[in-house]
């Protein structure tokens, strides 16, 4: 890996120059919250409330950051989540995205909701996944979705907490009218673009997960799981991963923090399958309190969007970079040498903690 990591306080400066390069509505859409903006916000505070009790009297030395997930090895167990208007922070949108991941070694998700088209994703970079929405009827989806497989898609990750996209108030139907956005969703071959209220499953149920599988011949990693129950039902349904997810605090606001629901659900799948978290990691730090707590694999989403607004690939680079070196030295600070030697290293937090 050739990037450089980035200076102390790195993502306010990301943030301002992705909001002075983005278009206005661009930005006010990537930056939308549901309801008040609670979640969102405590998404973040969240990791921060974590405390780690490290250990000590061991050769640290050398530390193993990679991670084996669905058939392919990383150098790291943190990667990108699926996050649309990748075009609109940058001309190579997804395809710049997809050769940071590679450069980088880490695991890449693609919005089913992509600005290019799977084939050259695919061409572009290393592994990737394709995050999914089933419509509300199954069959119109199927096209996007062998395309992903024809193109070489590792797994496909079904979206559960969207039975309709939630009210972001300070978004309006209007916002993009000044935005070329004739490339969204382009591997939905023609169909409606539209991404409207009855336009997605509003009844899915554990069925569904055996029925992608079926469909697609892909692993299925189940994304927008807080309670554990619920990430039981998906295991027994032929689940290959359970991703503890609230949308980034973009669906039901006041819903639990994903640090707070992570614990829980990593105890009730009880190694059954790999568990995946996202919402709200910045950084390192914030990578180890969530392996810590239970987590396999670590994602983020709103920092290396911004940072291919702000900076290109080049910038999304350096950011994986960064908390890469962040997860490095604070992995051997607490006495962890692999992904396994952080289980025990925080304080439990939540209310569905073990």
């Amino acid at each position: 890996m050739t990037a450089e990591a980035l200076p102390g306080r790195w993502l306010d400066d990301v943030l301002a120059r992705a909001e002075e390069r983005l278009p206005r509505s661009v930005w006010r859409y990537v930056m939308a919250t549901a309801g008040e903006g609670i979640t969102s916000a405590e998404n973040a505070e969240a990791w921060r409330e974590v405390r780690f009790v490290p250990r000590v009297l061991r050769d640290v030395r050398r530390v193993d950051l990679g991670v084996r997930l669905h058939g392919d090895d990383y150098r790291v167990p943190f990667g990108i989540a699926p996050t649309s208007l990748q075009r609109a922070a940058d001309p190579d949108g997804e395809l710049a995205m997809a050769r940071a991941a590679a450069t980088v070694g880490v695991p890449h998700v693609v919005s089913s909701n992509a600005g290019h088209l799977f084939a050259d994703i695919n061409a572009a970079g290393g592994p990737w996944w394709l995050q999914a929405y089933v419509t509300a009827d199954r069959e119109r989806c199927l096209p996007m979705l062998e395309s992903a497989v024809a193109a070489g898609a590792r797994a496909v990750v079904l979206t559960v907490d969207l039975p309709f996209p939630g009210t972001k108030h300070d978004v309006g139907d209007d916002d993009f009218g000044d935005v070329d956005l004739s490339w969204h969703r382009v591997n939905y071959q023609g169909q409606a673009r539209a991404t409207q209220r009855g336009e997605w499953a509003a009844d899915l149920s554990a069925s569904d997960i055996s029925w992608l599988g079926e469909r697609t011949g892909l692993p299925v990693v189940v994304k927008g799981v807080l309670h554990p129950e619920d990430a039981a039902a998906c295991v027994e349904a032929g689940a290959s991963a359970v991703w503890v997810s609230n949308h980034g605090g973009r669906q039901l606001d006041r819903s639990v923090t994903t640090a707070a629901a992570l614990g829980g659900v990593a105890t009730r799948v009880a190694g059954r399958v790999p568990v995946y978290v996202d919402g709200g990691v910045r950084g390192g730090a914030d990578v180890l309190a969530a392996l810590s707590l239970g987590a396999d694999a670590v994602f983020l989403g709103r920092a290396p969007l911004l940072g291919l607004a702000a900076g290109g690939q080049r910038l999304v680079e350096r950011i994986l970079a960064t908390v890469e070196a962040e997860l490095d030295e604070f992995m051997r600070l607490s006495g962890a040498r692999n992904g396994p030697e952080t289980r025990d290293l925080s304080v439990e937090i939540g209310p569905f903690g073990p």
